[in-house]
């Protein structure tokens, strides 16, 4: 069984594709090139390593990088099956390449000068942002999140804690190397900002709101949503834990200009009312972003 997704060959979706693998892999190698790599950062990964032996023998960032990748996906193929197609090879390469040809350009200065706590908070966006569009292009980065992959398939443990384990081990190597404490905080800074761009990459910023509703006037509460804010919502009968009578709890989604409409309204219909509002951070489906536009992003 493969599990690599192939789009026809020059058609909308792969030309879209590839064009992000190769915007993400130049965006990913700026952030090495211009934050990281001049203050010794090692933000995990075959660059965090690559990084750590630029500064013992002076070796290239990006060649290094491509010298781990090639085995590493080998390995992965062997032990995993073909879920590494030939957008993750182009993207690891393409970065390589990239990382390397910038640093010829524009040598080994960081872009922030004197300022290493600013360069690992852009640099953590930038690499995140490119990052994030390798991703949505199907491919993957390569490098450590193999090894994660395997560990998982032989230990069954959980794959984003094995990635973070496999990321602070190479954050420790640093430490050791370098023996300076500012390294492996300024790292763990860049980690965490690079996960969360990813997911604001990938998932797309939502102002979107999902409540549930519990009130006795619920009828009143879903004419106002229905023919006032014109959405829909949800029925879900439930039972009162304490009196056990029989509730109706409405199920909805709506923006943040509706999310306040809608309180304002059942304050004043029913100051009784149970409301949770929980933050959605996706929303596909009738009246939001449609489940054919959600899959053409990935």
């Amino acid at each position: 069984m493969t599990f690599i997704i192939k789009e026809k060959l020059f058609s909308k979706q792969w030309l879209i594709n590839y064009s992000l693998i190769i915007i993400g892999s130049l965006i990913l190698a700026a952030g090495f090139v211009l934050f990281i790599t001049p203050y010794k950062i090692v933000p995990g990964g075959v660059y965090g390593i690559s990084i750590v032996l630029h500064y013992m023998f002076d070796t290239p960032v990006g060649l290094v990088a491509l010298l781990f990748d090639i085995p590493l996906t080998i390995l992965g193929i062997k032990i995993l099956g073909p879920r590494f197609g030939v957008k993750t090879v182009m993207g690891f390469v393409l970065t390589a390449a990239f990382v390397d040809g910038l640093t010829y350009l524009y040598g080994f200065e960081p872009l922030v000068e004197g300022d290493a706590l600013l360069s690992s908070i852009f640099g953590g966006v930038v690499i995140g942002f490119g990052l994030g569009l390798i991703f949505k292009a199907k491919a993957t980065s390569g490098g450590s999140d193999i090894v994660a992959m395997i560990i998982s398939k032989y230990t069954k443990l959980p794959l984003g804690q094995l990635m973070i384990m496999v990321d602070s081990a190479i954050v420790i190597v640093g430490l050791v190397i370098f023996k300076d404490w500012k390294i492996p905080l300024y790292s763990l800074i860049v980690i965490f900002i690079t996960g969360k761009v990813v997911d604001v990459v990938l998932q797309g910023i939502s102002y979107d709101k999902t409540l549930l509703i519990i009130s006795d006037k619920y009828e009143l509460i879903r004419d106002k949503i229905i023919n006032d804010l014109n959405r829909g919502g949800t029925y879900i009968k439930g039972e009162g834990m304490y009196n056990n009578q029989e509730k109706t709890i409405i199920y909805v989604v709506v923006n943040r200009r509706e999310l306040a409409i809608l309180q304002d309204f059942i304050h004043i219909t029913d100051p009784d009312a149970f409301l949770t509002v929980i933050n959605a951070n996706e929303i596909l489906g009738k009246g939001f972003k449609s489940l054919r536009d959600s899959q053409s992003d990935f």
